[in-house]
Formats: C-alpha cells, structure tokens, sequence
C-alpha cells in the first residue's frame, strides 16, 4: 500500500459485518469509520443507527454514506439519506455518495443524478460531501468533469491507487474488500486518509 506509515487508517461498514465492536476497533488503531446508511429513496441499513452510535461513543471519527441508486429519483435519495442520518456534526466526516452501478442508466444520466444529489445534501448540510467511485467506473461510464472538484474517497484495491480520470487527488482510498481488524468479525472494507490523524483533524475543521 503506497501510503506514508503515519497515515489515518479506518475501515467502512455495513450489516453485512453485523455486530462491529468500535471500543476494539479504534484499539486496534483505526482512527476513522463510514458506515452505510440508506441506499435508494427507501432502504436503510439495519445497524446504520447502532454503527453510527457506536462510532462516537467509541471515539472514532465517524462518516455515513449512501449507495446511489441510478434509476431512482435523485433528490428524493438525497432526502431519504438526510431524514436519516439527521444533523452532521462538525467532527463528522462528510456525507459520501457511492456510485458503482448503472443499473442499465446511461452514464450521463447516472452523473447528473449523482451530481443533484451531491448538490442537494451540500446545501441542506452546509458541507461538501464525498464522491466514493472506482477508476474503472468512473472512466467507463461517460464521467461529469464538473463532478472532479469533490473530495474523492477512491475504490481501488491494489497496491497503489490509480486516479479516475481528471482528479488530482484523492483524500481517502478503500484498498482491501478482504481486510481483518479486531472487533470486527470477517473480512471488511479498509481504507486509508491523505495524510495523518492531525491532517484529517483539519480536514473536518476546514469544511466545507
């Protein structure tokens, strides 16, 4: 993994890991965690509201996410993930869009969608959310440039991440689907920040 050692190190969930211990996992020196909320106008994460709880009470910087859904109405998605997730505060990361399906929507229409919601939940926060995407998706499917100015949380497992074309950066990347850290039980989802606690630290203070 081609990070500097003193990285922020965290992971991402959803029920599919069921029950997470955060007191084991922030042990274990993760520092971060976005867990998923909603996915489509309808559908929540049975452990969202115990994963989002758990987080901060375990003390970990905490980010929840939504699983796009193309075909669907993209403003009432953005609604449904806010009515949700509820108040974002200061210390949260961001909320991230996940876009990784068509669902047999043109690529234009899958990123107009993305783009409206990503538009919406950032004037309903006050926050300028993150676009979670794979290079491979992004590059396939008739990519938005206006779409590049968002923080990227890059899907890209291999030992060193390769950009979605036009990005510059990414700020985080998800670089395993097979990863094992305690108070979690199977494989999970690890990810890695730009930079070290202290940058993440001034990430969230510098938002949006």
């Amino acid at each position: 993994m081609a990070t500097n050692s003193d990285s922020a190190l965290g992971i991402d969930v959803s029920h599919y890991q069921g029950s997470v211990d955060w007191n084991q996992v922030h042990q274990a020196g993760m520092s971060f965690a976005f867990a998923k909320a909603t996915e489509g106008v309808s559908y929540v994460d049975p452990e969202f509201a115990t994963n989002w709880a758990g987080m901060l009470a375990a003390g970990l910087i905490r980010g929840a996410y939504h699983f796009f859904e193309p075909e669907a109405d993209a403003s009432q998605q953005a609604a449904h993930f806010l009515a949700t997730v509820g108040k974002i505060g200061p210390n949260d990361l961001p909320p991230v869009l996940d876009v990784e399906t068509t669902n047999g929507v043109a690529g234009s229409t899958v990123w107009a969608g993305a783009g409206t919601w990503l538009s919406t939940v950032a004037q309903a926060t006050g926050r300028t959310p993150i676009l979670y995407t794979s290079p491979s998706f992004w590059n396939a499917n008739s990519p938005d440039p206006t779409l590049v100015s968002y923080p990227l949380w890059l899907a890209d497992y291999a030992a060193t991440p390769t950009l979605p074309n036009g990005f510059a950066a990414w700020t985080f990347w998800q670089h395993s689907q097979t990863g094992s850290v305690a108070g979690v039980a199977g494989n999970v989802d690890l990810d890695v920040f730009d930079g070290p606690v202290a940058a993440l630290l001034a990430f969230l203070a510098s938002a949006p």
